[in-house]
């Protein structure tokens, strides 16, 4: 009997602690704390805005080439028998160098021969006036009426005074060819390349050689219609004198930059003319910059310019006034940043780009002194949208 009821009354008691345990741990437990909303808006730094005055700059580029080259073609025929040792692939020399000599032993028996057909060309005109002078006489002292030029033989003096001058003619040409086996350096400069040697036959017309000038190097830079507006270009006229052959130009000076060995080297030229017109496919205008001894022979303590760098030009332009100097991360769409208003809101704001330089973009218009510009990149930024500025962001640049 006991048993049975212990077996009713022990489940009982069981679901009754166990339902007390449940009551006291739900009385128990401590109520949750209200968690604040989340801030979603993206946080940024700024820049705060200030108008400046600035003297911008263009920079451009182009390929350093020789101001004066030409190929060097014998204007006689015969075998090379002298070689100037400067004439190699890359060897100086000075104006005046005998480069190369062609034999000239032909050369100096027509001018022989040529002096020789001077003498009986002389010897026959001297006959044939003495001759008319004797007509003459005779006519004189026989005759009667007016005689006529045959007569008085002056077809013939007239024939003999033509073949002295052919004569003579033909001694300056044979001296003139001698003069030619000898080519001179017609300035001082640097062999490109060479295709001739001592022994070579070369004809008329033949290259032998490619030289340049030394004295001066020009660069041709590509400047965009859009740019040109900055810079004091005058495109009607040239700086430089074509006659003036020591001449560096007067226009803008330009500095010139290339990277040698891991380090930037500078060199300083002038723009010296403009090109003739505005490229219609590129819209560039080009200008030519003229460097003077490019391979420091006259200095003799400067990186050479070698033909061939290609060169950064900076051209100084015109002064601009209030205008704004921002990152170049700053930009938006290329014309455009964002603003923070007081509210902390952004807003759109399109600027005109009047220069980069380095990593600052030089900018007009669309902003106010003071304005909080948007340095950190937002990948959907709406008009509008508000944003949490970074603490002690917001200083004048």
């Amino acid at each position: 009997m006991i048993a049975r009821i212990l077996k009713i009354v022990l489940p009982l008691v069981v679901l009754a602690g166990a339902g007390g345990a449940s009551a006291w741990l739900i009385m128990s437990k401590e109520e949750p704390k209200a968690r604040p909303p989340e801030d979603r808006r993206p946080l940024v730094e700024v820049v705060s805005t200030a108008k400046t005055d600035t003297r911008l700059e263009v920079s451009v580029y182009g390929t350093v080439r020789p101001r004066t080259e030409i190929v060097v073609v014998p204007q006689v025929s015969g075998r090379v028998d002298h070689v100037s040792p400067t004439l190699r692939e890359g060897g100086f020399f000075p104006k005046g160098e005998v480069l190369l000599k062609i034999d000239d032993r032909d050369y100096r028996l027509a001018v022989t021969q040529a002096k020789a057909g001077i003498a009986q060309a002389k010897a026959q005109l001297d006959r044939e006036r003495a001759e008319a002078g004797i007509a003459k006489r005779e006519w004189e002292k026989y005759g009667k009426g007016e005689p006529n030029d045959l007569v008085l033989r002056k077809p013939q003096v007239a024939q003999a005074e033509a073949n002295l001058a052919s004569a003579e003619a033909t001694l300056e040409s044979a001296k003139l060819s001698l003069e030619r086996t000898v080519i001179e350096a017609p300035y001082a400069g640097r062999v490109r390349s060479r295709s001739v040697d001592l022994g070579q036959f070369v004809a008329v017309g033949t290259p032998v050689a490619t030289i340049y000038a030394t004295d001066f190097a020009e660069v041709r830079l590509a400047i965009p219609d859009d740019r040109v507006a900055f810079l004091d270009l005058p495109l009607t006229h040239s700086y430089a004198h074509p006659d003036t052959e020591t001449d560096g130009g007067t226009g803008p000076e330009v500095r010139l930059v290339a990277v040698f060995g891991g380090e930037e080297v500078e060199w300083r030229g002038r723009i010296v003319r403009t090109a003739a017109e505005l490229d219609p496919k590129t819209r560039v205008v080009y200008v030519v910059v003229r460097v003077r001894d490019p391979y420091g022979l006259e200095s003799g303590s400067r990186t050479p310019l070698l033909i061939g760098t290609y060169v950064r030009g900076i051209i100084p332009g015109r002064a601009s006034k209030d205008v704004v100097v921002l990152p170049g991360g700053a930009l938006v769409d290329r014309d455009r940043v964002l603003v923070a208003d007081d509210e902390d809101r952004i807003r759109f704001r399109t600027v005109k780009v009047l220069a980069r330089r380095n990593d600052e973009v030089i900018v007009s218009g669309g902003l106010d002194a003071g304005e909080r510009v948007i340095v950190t990149p937002i990948e959907f930024a709406v008009d509008g949208a508000k944003v949490r500025v970074a603490k002690g962001e917001g200083t004048d640049r």
